[in-house]
């Protein structure tokens, strides 16, 4: 009887070592899932902040770790920290141990984002002031782009800096704020404090958009004075306290 239970638990012996290797290497597995799904949540939440700073619509998001590394063991949960996420193609997370003598590994993520944003509906020339009928919403891929612009109304009313294509993203790279004032043109020199509003023709000796400061020549008197541009054709005193205004 003794010589059959020897035998039994000679045969057991290697199966039992066996369990216990799969036992640990299922372990090791399940931690090195559990770190890759805390690495790419935290570069999705990363890519959604970044998105909502961007003023980008219904945006989406592709992750994956692109340098998978197994970890040691840490007592205590791990820490996940950004490196370097200015580039979604290309993001660093750290993964940090917080035991006495822990441990810091660094993982490449790569990230796609996708959104509703601004695009030409028709091909525009350079120097042209956006109305709602040049500008329409589609999802593209935006991964590259740092600039694109979210919103159709906020590209409406600005002009282009160059002829663009139909299609093509709106970038604020691309636009400028129209310009209002226009060297060589008539203007009308404004002044208004509470009930008095006193107005004179001048001619404006630089170009300007809204709030820029310009140039003007006072016909009346042929005098040169630094003025704001507050509208089309329309300029201000510099030191007109701006609570003056209604």
């Amino acid at each position: 009887m003794s010589e059959v239970r020897r035998a039994t638990s000679a045969l057991f012996l290697p199966l039992t070592a066996a369990a216990l290797v799969s036992l640990a290497g299922g372990n090791t597995n399940a931690a090195e899932i559990s770190i890759t799904a805390r690495l790419e949540q935290a570069a999705r939440e990363q890519l959604a902040r970044q998105a909502e700073t961007a003023g980008l619509a219904e945006a989406q998001f592709t992750v994956n770790v692109a340098t998978p590394r197994p970890a040691p063991p840490c007592a205590k949960p791990v820490e996940i920290e950004a490196v370097d996420t200015r580039t979604p193609a290309r993001m660093r997370f750290a993964v940090l141990c917080p035991d006495a003598g822990g441990w810091r590994y660094e993982y490449v993520l790569r990230g796609s984002v996708s959104a509703l944003v601004a695009v030409t509906a028709a091909p525009v020339a350079a120097g042209q002031m956006l109305t709602a009928q040049d500008v329409t919403l589609e999802r593209r891929d935006v991964t590259t782009l740092s600039d694109a612009i979210g919103s159709a109304e906020a590209a409406t009313g600005q002009a282009t800096r160059r002829s663009l294509r139909a299609g093509e993203v709106l970038r604020q790279a691309q636009l400028s704020a129209p310009l209002l004032v226009k060297r060589g043109e008539p203007v009308v020199m404004l002044a208004r404090f509470e009930a008095i509003e006193i107005s004179t023709a001048g001619e404006a000796l630089d170009a300007g958009a809204l709030n820029a400061l310009v140039r003007v020549r006072n016909l009346a008197n042929g005098r040169v004075v630094r003025m704001r541009v507050i509208g089309p054709g329309t300029v201000e005193p510099v030191e007109l306290p701006r609570s003056a205004q209604p």
